[in-house]
């Protein structure tokens, strides 16, 4: 038998095969650990009504655990599903999130306006239209959901005392979302407004000269791979961009995926970058741990990992962090729960974040 030195060429292919080897058994052995961490935290009941984690580290797959639990489609019962890689899922406001950056595709492709038009101007509504205190208020406010008008979400979303739902059961819902009474100077205060991602959505609509979800499938989602979805719509039949969205978690990861690539996937820009940096801007301080850009929720700066996050009613959340090169997708079914918030909280700040930092 040939005695093969360091320098010859089998030596080296051998060498790079077990050196590949122990690298995958190694992040195999990350994934399980981490995995296997969710998993007693889910049984030890402090993760209730989770129904699936799907965590990215460095373009990887890390964890990807599935449970089974009581779930609805927008307020009709699913009954008790168990959950996979292929079950469709609301995502509530993420569809916000979702909305932000097909705007920023239609402005790049010259469909909409600016971020600086007079918010009025783009609905046929005289009245509003002659209203000097209302001129005031321009699109970028509905972005960044300082419109300056009074909107209440803090009650069930199973009540028509809450906006979003009065809006849904008005005769026009566009002019439901404007004339709401002004409060505030535009600009000044953050307050979360369904209204506001209903507004531009319709633009979006109206300047592509098709429905959303049309303009999302070609724009969007095919360029991303993503052809099993559903976007829920009013009662009027029109989609809802404030949280009408049913995706898999693998498909949202990808628009995570996305993200971290300043707007690009498989080599292709999708999302314009310069449009995904404007929407990463701070325009208002929502409370001493989040901040607000347009229409996504932004971690302060001395919040390590920072992030950039998506929040659903019921704990959907999508975490993104450039900083870290993680993506997180949390679905779960305490839907009009108060609170709902803190399972995802716990997963990612309590259990995710410290295993791979640990991992570093």
């Amino acid at each position: 038998m040939k005695n093969y030195r360091p320098g010859d060429k089998y030596f080296k292919k051998l060498s790079q095969f077990l050196i590949l080897g122990f690298l995958l058994a190694s992040q195999v052995s990350d994934a399980n650990e981490l995995e296997s961490k969710i998993k007693s935290a889910f049984e030890e009941g402090s993760l209730s009504g989770l129904h699936s984690v799907l965590v990215y580290h460095k373009g990887k797959i890390v964890a990807e655990n599935y449970f089974q639990g009581r779930d609805y489609k927008f307020s009709n019962s699913l009954g008790n599903r168990r959950f996979s890689a292929e079950s469709l899922h609301d995502i509530r406001s993420i569809t916000k999130n979702i909305t932000s950056l097909l705007y920023g595709i239609a402005l790049s492709e010259g469909l909409v306006e600016n971020p600086d038009s007079i918010l009025v101007d783009q609905f046929p509504y005289q009245d509003l239209k002659t209203d000097p205190a209302r001129r005031k208020i321009l699109v970028h406010h509905a972005l960044a959901m300082t419109m300056g008008t009074e909107w209440d979400e803090s009650v069930p979303y199973t009540s028509t005392e809450n906006d979003e739902i009065a809006m849904e059961s008005a005769p026009d819902r566009y002019r439901y979302a404007l004339d709401r009474p002004l409060v505030s100077e535009p600009g000044e205060v953050w307050n979360y407004n369904g209204g506001a991602p209903t507004l531009i959505g319709q633009m979006i609509s109206k300047g592509v000269g098709i429905p959303i979800d049309l303009y999302a499938k070609e724009r969007l989602f095919f360029p991303l791979g993503i052809t099993n979805y559903e976007w829920l719509t009013g009662s009027d039949g029109t989609p809802s961009t404030a949280a009408g969205l049913r995706l898999t978690n693998h498909d949202l990861a990808k628009i995570g995926l996305m993200m971290l690539n300043n707007g690009k996937y498989n080599g292709k820009q999708i999302v314009p970058e310069s449009w995904i940096a404007e929407s990463m801007i701070q325009r208002s301080v929502r409370t001493r741990s989040w901040q607000y850009g347009y229409l996504w929720w932004l971690s302060p700066a001395d919040i390590e990992p920072t992030s950039y996050d998506g929040f659903g009613n019921g704990g959907q959340r999508l975490y993104i962090s450039s900083q870290a090169k993680i993506v997180i997708v949390i679905f779960a079914g305490n839907y009009n729960i108060k609170g709902a918030w803190k399972v995802p909280d716990k997963l990612i700040n309590e259990i995710i974040i410290p295993s791979l930092y640990k991992s570093e």
